[in-house]
């Protein structure tokens, strides 16, 4: 099972887990001692999610791109904010966030702090996105086909824009397809599922009875 990121809504460092976070890392540490294995990819959320959080939910933590060349298509998985290049003064702070000395200073910090420099930056970012044109915050077109000739990939799979769908494009005289997973709430999420029939998107719910079902998006 991959993790794309974003799988809590901010992370202020491994010491500041709280009920919730706890939890989830209890459920996936025992989905793998069932015998999953576990991979985790940073989103621009939680992407101070360090190696003792990883530890304790059994999750391996990968840098993206992560490569899947045994697939057919070859295919990649990313978090997918860096293919949204014209919003660039997020570029920008993206830059400057997953820098590993800035990471390692504010790490330093107490965690009250951390906690209120998170609650501050959600409310600049609401701000921030409160009227702006949607496409500024969706991927971009060239970016998005230097990725697959970059990497040499027939599939891409990636979230962060909320707008769940598989995607076909030409890229070099190929057909290439582009995943992209919806966002979670308290009563759905998305899933991908992919096998040898190819790849499909999940929406996982509360069934009637409380149980949960999994069902083609």
């Amino acid at each position: 099972m991959y993790i794309l990121g974003d799988l809590f809504e901010a992370w202020v460092g491994d010491d500041g887990a709280d009920a919730t976070a706890l939890a989830v890392a209890s459920a996936l540490r025992e989905l793998a001692e069932h015998g999953s294995s576990i991979f985790f990819v940073h989103g621009n959320r939680d992407f101070l999610l360090g190696p003792s959080f990883a530890e304790q939910s059994r999750m391996r933590l990968l840098q993206e791109p992560v490569h899947l060349p045994e697939l057919e298509p070859a295919t990649a998985l990313l978090h997918g904010d860096i293919l949204c290049t014209d919003d660039r003064s997020y570029q920008r702070f993206r830059a400057k966030v997953r820098n590993p000395d800035w990471q390692a200073r504010i790490l330093a910090r107490p965690l009250w702090w951390r906690r209120l420099l998170g609650r501050l930056a959600r409310t600049i970012s609401r701000r921030r996105n409160r009227g702006r044109p949607p496409e500024i915050m969706d991927v971009n077109a060239q970016a998005v086909r230097q990725c697959f000739e970059a990497l040499g990939i027939g599939r891409l799979i990636h979230g962060h824009t909320h707008r769940p769908g598989i995607h076909r494009l030409e890229i070099n005289g190929r057909t290439c397809e582009r995943v992209v997973l919806g966002d979670w709430h308290g009563e759905r999420g998305s899933v991908l599922r992919l096998d040898r029939e190819g790849a499909c998107l999940m929406v996982l719910h509360y069934a009637e009875g409380g149980d949960l079902a999994l069902v083609p998006a």
